[in-house]
């Protein structure tokens, strides 16, 4: 098996044997490889790998994500960004007072031992409307340096914020579009050629002006 090709495996399902470097998703029992997780299975010879199709947002330090404010405390904000935990941004991060509701993007500054994350680099968005897809997802709905994020910016004329946490922030342009097709990377995003897909997809639905 080459890098380009990949299967669809099931949690439980034998994926290798013999001696190999475990990359995600996997597990050794008696000396053979099997996947923990619904997704793709990737092999180069060295190593076996499984990219999950499915799962909640873990905070990463340096990630940009979408969140909501949920509230305000005597120092910050409590926010949801789509964990488990809940995350927190310093009034020292902002230079206005947050509402509740407020959609915004940020950066993870931190993760603590519990997995509540500390964001600043804090961008304020104004309309719009939030969609979301699984976080998993969000390389495939970005695409090779950036191909079917701008792809999908051009066709549908929206203003488009991508959080690492599976939030989309749209404004402007067919949002109604943008929502079909982010549906379409969502059941599709394990077939090959889907920015293709999603190409001619957005060329058929398009609103003719």
């Amino acid at each position: 098996m080459n890098l380009s090709e990949k299967k669809l495996v099931i949690p439980g399902e034998l994926i290798a044997e013999g001696r190999m470097k475990l990359g995600s998703h996997v597990f050794v029992e008696n000396g053979k490889i099997y996947s923990d997780a619904l997704g793709l299975f990737y092999e180069n010879n060295e190593i076996a790998s499984v990219v999950a199709l499915k799962g909640r947002y873990i905070p990463r330090r340096g990630d940009l994500i979408v969140g909501i404010v949920n509230s305000e405390k005597f120092s910050g904000y409590t926010v949801d960004v789509n964990t488990i935990n809940t995350s927190y941004i310093s009034k020292d991060a902002v230079r206005d007072r947050l509402q509740r509701g407020v959609v915004f993007s940020a950066k993870i500054n931190e993760v603590d031992e519990l997995g509540e994350a500390r964001l600043d680099d804090v961008r304020v968005f104004y309309g719009g409307e939030i969609f979301s897809i699984t976080p998993v997802k969000v390389p495939r709905l970005i695409g090779k340096s950036g191909s079917m994020l701008n792809q999908l910016k051009d066709e549908t004329g929206c203003n488009i914020m991508v959080g690492r946490n599976g939030w989309i922030w749209a404004k402007g342009g067919d949002t109604k579009l943008f929502a079909k097709a982010l549906n379409l990377i969502e059941e599709e995003s394990h077939k090959s050629n889907l920015t293709n897909k999603v190409g001619e997809f957005l060329k058929k639905n398009k609103v003719k002006k």
